[in-house]
């Protein structure tokens, strides 16, 4: 018999990155009583990744839990970014209701789109929370209406649409009901969550059912399964089957059962239908299993990732400076850590290639695999990436694409050379919005690979004035030629380190990315040419020793601060036959074929099949 479990809801919170989800949540946690009064607690509590606090950005999901009048509200914090979408997907499958959470100044954004299809496909009863209404330029009013027409756009149930609002700042820890309430806490959004979201039903006698749908893993008691019990009762030692996405169907025993309170989480005996679990004693489980009674093995189906859009070979390093830096720098190494990542990160696809120092990374977009790398560099890993390529496919006999919308908020003296530069990328504009305060909105759908390398051109197009949002939308006909960096690469003559007197010469072929001191190898790249073709130059280069002095000769050489590339330009800038070179202490850009002679020959030879 279905039992209602009127003491729990469970959550997520949706929104577009930047909107203020973790900020939210660290308000909900500070005034549920989580916290002692004088414990301090560091901002953003959630974003315990160092990458996640660098970035500003959620990239994994989060879990956490808080008791108001005796309702534990188990809530998950997923991330905002696109790129991120494997994550929101699955986190949905253990929640009844969303929180859309949406800035009062910028309105629905394309992430905000993008999550929201998915729960309302999934029959989600959403809340939508206007935040940031602090902020001066806030337009709550017009925010709404912008919110209820996106909902008729996905196509929305009725009952969907009757969406109740609430008004907050999170950063303020204040919500409301209506604008112009008073109020000092978030009492409101607290009582339209236990109002408005259905609390988790289902029969706690019949047989066990868990479909796990987060990892986690912790060296002392190893991998933990986390997921929301649909069915049944699980207690401490019980004898289940681990069905397998493969169809196997695999005997355990449960160690350990978890459940969240707050940020830690909490041994218990026992546990059962509608609370969100944290079980151990499974060790090889992953997401998308079901845990089932032993004598009713019944799979759950997991909800379908959708694939990923672009790819990248990640390589053994094979540089002069090969093995100097990193302490994971082999083959075997890459391999384990590559298929280690497909445990957790579901949007990820890792294939072998006819080399065994060579495996093709898929994933959903530049930001997901930057994180990646970033991540791999960080745990002691050197390895090289080539240049991203978007990933086609047949549809109907027809080559197709990858498209993204994009959304560009930018003055409007911009406007003309954004929409004249994502033109010439193939890209079509969808919408215009009149100005506010200035500021425009363009709304286009671009071909993925036209704005691989476009982010850094945006910014000089916009002098840095112009925001841009985008996210997967589809597949449509391949859209023909785009014209790829119009500038060749500085590239280094010689192995040795770099001095002043030839890095004075060389500045003047171009913009340099190193500076004094460093070491190169020749066939790195050490710059951006002012011209299209590569030039190649000597940046060891010292000056000649001789005994006449001319007046002034000895005075500093003035050169140019390096432009130093973050790991998301670089692979922005890099071309075909070029390759990013990542150690935990460098990140260097580097031709494919290190010597000039074997590079003209190569070239001509291309040249000839073409």
């Amino acid at each position: 018999m279905n039992k209602v479990r009127s003491d729990i809801r469970n959550i997520a919170i949706i929104a577009h990155v930047d909107h203020g989800k973790t900020t939210l949540v660290d308000a909900m946690l500070k005034q549920s009583g989580i916290f002692r009064v004088n414990e301090k607690v560091q901002e953003r509590v959630l974003d315990s990744n160092e990458l996640e606090r660098e970035k500003g950005i959620t990239i994994m999901s989060k879990n956490t839990a808080i008791s108001y009048n005796g309702v534990r509200i188990n809530i998950v914090d997923t991330p905002g970014h696109a790129d991120f979408g494997g994550e929101v997907e699955r986190i949905l499958k253990m929640v009844d209701g969303v929180l859309l959470l949406v800035d009062a100044y910028e309105g629905p954004m394309p992430q905000t789109r993008f999550v929201l299809r998915k729960a309302l496909g999934m029959n989600l009863k959403p809340i939508v929370v206007i935040n940031k209404i602090d902020r001066k330029e806030a337009r709550p009013n017009e925010v709404i209406d912008e919110i209820f027409d996106l909902f008729i756009e996905l196509e929305a149930s009725d009952e969907q649409l009757d969406f109740p609002v609430v008004y907050a700042s999170g950063r303020e820890g204040v919500a409301y009901y209506n604008l112009g309430d008073d109020s000092k806490d978030l009492r409101p959004l607290f009582e339209t969550i236990l109002n408005y979201i259905p609390a988790p039903q289902g029969d706690a006698d019949a047989p066990f059912q868990l479909l796990i749908s987060s990892i986690d893993y912790d060296d002392y008691v190893g991998r933990i399964a986390i997921g929301k019990i649909e069915r049944g009762t699980i207690s401490e030692g019980d004898r289940v089957v681990v069905c397998r996405k493969d169809g196997r169907i695999e005997p355990v025993k449960i160690s350990s059962i978890q459940v969240f309170r707050g940020l830690k989480r909490l041994n218990v005996e026992k546990a059962e239908v509608g609370e969100i679990v944290c079980i151990t004693g499974c060790e090889d489980i992953t997401i998308g299993d079901t845990v089932c009674d032993a004598e009713h093995p019944e799979p759950l189906p997991f909800v379908d990732i959708e694939e990923p859009t672009i790819s990248m070979q990640f390589l053994v390093n094979n540089s002069p400076f090969a093995g100097k830096e990193g302490a994971y720098v082999t083959s075997r190494h890459l391999r384990e850590r590559l298929f280690k990542e497909l445990e957790t990160n579901l949007s990820l696809r890792v294939e072998e290639t006819d080399s065994p120092d060579n495996f093709k990374v898929s994933g959903r977009g530049e930001l997901h695999l930057s994180i990646l790398i970033e991540t791999m560099r960080r745990e002691g890993y050197e390895f090289q990436v080539s240049k991203p390529e978007v990933i086609t496919k047949y549809i109907d006999g027809v080559l197709c694409e990858p498209v993204e919308y994009v959304v560009i908020d930018v003055p409007e003296e911009y406007m003309g050379p954004v929409m004249e530069e994502l033109g010439a990328r193939k890209g079509e504009i969808v919408n215009i919005h009149p100005p506010n305060q200035g500021v425009v909105r363009l709304e286009f759908r671009v071909p993925s690979r036209g704005l691989i390398g476009f982010r850094s051109r945006f910014l000089t197009t916009t002098r840095g004035n112009g925001i841009m949002n985008h996210v997967f939308d589809g597949y449509e006909p391949y859209k023909g030629e785009i014209r790829s960096r119009d500038r060749g690469s500085l590239i280094a003559s010689e192995t040795g380190e770099a001095v002043p007197y030839g890095l004075y010469n060389a500045q003047e072929r171009g913009t340099l990315f190193i500076g004094p001191g460093e070491m190169v190898y020749e066939g790195m790249v050490v710059g951006e040419s002012n011209r299209v073709d590569d030039i190649v130059v000597n940046v060891c280069r010292k000056k000649h020793v001789t005994n006449m002095r001319a007046a002034g000769s000895d005075e500093a050489l003035r050169l140019t601060p390096p432009k130093v590339l973050s790991l998301e330009e670089c692979l922005e800038f890099i071309a075909d036959d070029e390759l990013i070179e990542v150690t935990p202490q460098h990140i260097r850009l580097r031709k494919k074929i290190l010597n000039a002679e074997l590079r003209a020959k190569e070239k001509k030879k291309d040249k000839m099949n073409t």
